[in-house]
């Protein structure tokens, strides 16, 4: 039953999420907020939904480069490179950029009829990023169904699993992980230095994945 609308940016969690639960999503929904890496990953999520007959759309939220401050939106030279245990990387949160993302989201699944807005959030996220937390995802699913007639929900069914689990469940799904963007710099190829470039070579090399990305280094 196609009942569910998910928040797709182009990276792997959210199309190994895409591919998972794809009996079930009726819309993909990829969000322009300014970042430095938008413009590579939204076409690669659009082609993804395009390719299992899914409808896509991208909503800009212009407002968020404007007026927040992150080193996401202030070009390439301002992204840290290093791990994400490093304390150098919190420069890259976006505040409250899944909490936005997500109220949207929600009108949106109403106004279409649709009961479920899934995320592909993940364990791995937890240190860093407020809004990828577990209580903060309990916290917006219920106000989702206190807020909606319909009684929407936020499905989020990778909260409790490592990034590596993830590839591993990606692998199972026959998908190509070439086919997703990671960095944070945006630039022609993957940086292959910054957190997430670090984050999404340890999870393929510990999955036994062959990493087939092309980086910059």
């Amino acid at each position: 039953m196609k009942d569910s609308v998910i928040i797709v940016s182009g990276g792997m969690d959210s199309i190994t999420l895409l591919y998972d639960w794809k009996e079930r999503i009726a819309l993909g929904i990829s969000f322009d907020y300014g970042s430095n890496h938008n413009a590579k990953e939204i076409p690669l999520a659009r082609m993804h939904c395009e390719r299992l007959g899914i409808k896509h759309i991208t909503i800009p939220l212009e407002f968020m480069h404007q007026y927040f401050k992150s080193s996401l939106l202030e070009g390439a030279d301002a992204i840290p490179e290093g791990h994400y245990a490093d304390a150098n990387m919190k420069s890259t949160v976006v505040p409250f950029r899944n909490g936005i993302m997500l109220s949207v989201a929600i009108g949106i699944a109403e106004s279409n009829g649709l009961k479920h807005v899934l995320i592909a959030n993940h364990g791995g996220d937890h240190a860093i990023y407020p809004d990828c937390r577990p209580a903060f995802i309990d916290a917006i699913g219920r106000a989702a169904e206190a807020g909606t007639y319909v009684g929407v929900t936020v499905e989020a069914p990778y909260t409790d699993i490592t990034k590596t689990d993830i590839a591993r469940r990606g692998a199972a799904l026959g998908i190509d992980y070439a086919e997703t963007w990671s960095c944070y710099k945006g630039g022609d190829r993957q940086c292959g230095k910054c957190g997430t470039c670090v984050e999404r070579k340890e999870a393929l090399r510990d999955a036994g994945i062959a990493d087939t990305t092309e980086y910059e280094e």
